[in-house]
């Protein structure tokens, strides 16, 4: 996220002395995911990050595709998937291309380990659940709505409130940040964009860990898990400052567009990235034209496919939608509303539906996972 955030003890300028009450000097780490010109953090380790006590055999959770070549509209039930208590191997990836991953996860429980994606950052989208997320960088507090942005090499640990947690998560080879037509060219969100820093939760109650021992941290790494034992507590920082860290922000927080006549869907926008967009649809007023018809216009998906996460609410486009539903419509077919949802929209004046879409520029290629929780036949659904 592009704006300034420091926590705890840090030295007036960059790359210099700075000691410990006990004299030892603090081990100094640039965290970045662009080299060193893109977005940075400086963090003041009490011990060397690179103290590796052992290192376990690497082992495949690369998806398998059940589909490469696909042209067909469909339709997965999320809640379908079945509730596993360890976070690693409660993701299942559903839709992957070579820049990103989508998928959903039901963990029951809060593991003992940390966990690191070297190869991607992560947005996690808080469908049922509550806890922390505890990293280097402080605490964050997330809940029902959250999206949790995580860049890519962040090492975590998350503590869930309960049992009953939901999640969907895209894991991105590239940075997720706000639109940029949203900032001005010093990265402050502009006065029309549809949220502010406000908006945004920064992490907060850094604590230090001055532990030894052994400390497992699961590291994601070209499809591979490689399980690393570290000597040192992975969050021993006393300070750190920068540009780079995690956040959160609500998608209550998101404040809709409207207008007379129905607007397009990029002005849902809530973040971008090189290869995709990603959209809130939420609660809001609709179009305000006597002769409005609210349902979208049917429309040919030529540039990109169209995934839409259904959350909560009467998605008033769609029929016999539930609670946790994927809807995948690729590009170089149209879509649009199913039968009936255009007449039964007209004199509508608001919406309480709650949906995540995401729209990657690169076709999807579908999962033995998605299989698993498929809807027959949706394509068929847009017949009378």
């Amino acid at each position: 996220m592009p704006f300034y955030h420091k926590l705890g003890v840090i030295p007036s300028k960059r790359h210099v002395v700075h000691r410990q009450p006990n004299g030892q000097l603090y081990a100094e780490e640039l965290v970045g995911t662009q080299g060193f010109s893109g977005l940075s953090s400086l963090v003041y380790h009490l011990h060397p990050p690179t103290r590796v006590k052992q290192k376990d055999k690497a082992y495949s959770v690369q998806p398998k595709i059940a589909v490469e070549n696909g042209l067909d509209a469909l339709s997965f039930k999320g809640f379908n998937i079945a509730p596993e208590p360890d976070y690693i191997k409660s993701r299942k990836t559903l839709l992957v291309n070579e820049v990103m991953q989508i998928g959903l996860a039901a963990p029951s429980s809060s593991p003992d380990y940390f966990y690191k994606n070297a190869d991607a950052d992560e947005l996690i989208f808080i469908h049922k659940g509550s806890g922390f997320l505890y990293t280097m960088f402080g605490e964050l507090r997330f809940k029902y709505g959250d999206y949790i942005v995580i860049p890519r090499g962040t090492v975590y640990k998350i503590a869930f409130d309960t049992n009953e947690n939901r999640l969907l998560y895209v894991e991105a080879k590239e940075p997720i940040s706000t639109p940029r037509r949203y900032r001005n060219d010093y990265g402050q969100l502009l006065e029309h964009s549809p949220f502010c820093e406000r908006d945004i939760q920064q992490p907060q109650n850094l604590k230090t860990h001055d532990e030894q021992g052994e400390f497992d941290i699961f590291i994601k790494k070209k499809g591979f898990m490689f399980p690393y034992v570290y000597a040192n507590h992975p969050f021993d920082v006393a300070g750190w400052d920068g540009y780079l860290y995690p956040y959160t922000f609500s998608i209550f927080n998101f404040e809709p567009l409207t207008g007379r006549i129905h607007m397009p869907p990029p002005i849902h926008q809530t973040f971008e990235n090189p290869h995709f967009v990603i959209c809130s649809f939420v609660p809001r007023l609709y179009d305000y034209h006597p002769d409005a018809i609210p349902a979208p216009y049917h429309h040919s998906n030529i540039d990109s496919d169209e995934i839409l996460y259904y959350v909560d609410g009467d998605f008033m486009s769609r029929n016999n939608i539930e609670e946790g539903q994927i809807t995948l419509h690729p590009g170089g077919i149209p879509h649009g509303p199913h039968p009936g949802a255009i007449e039964r929209s007209i004199g509508k004046k608001e919406t309480e539906e709650l949906a995540v879409m995401i729209d990657p520029f690169q076709p999807m290629m579908i999962t033995e996972e998605a299989i698993k929780i498929e809807v027959k036949d949706y394509y068929k659904s847009w017949l009378d």
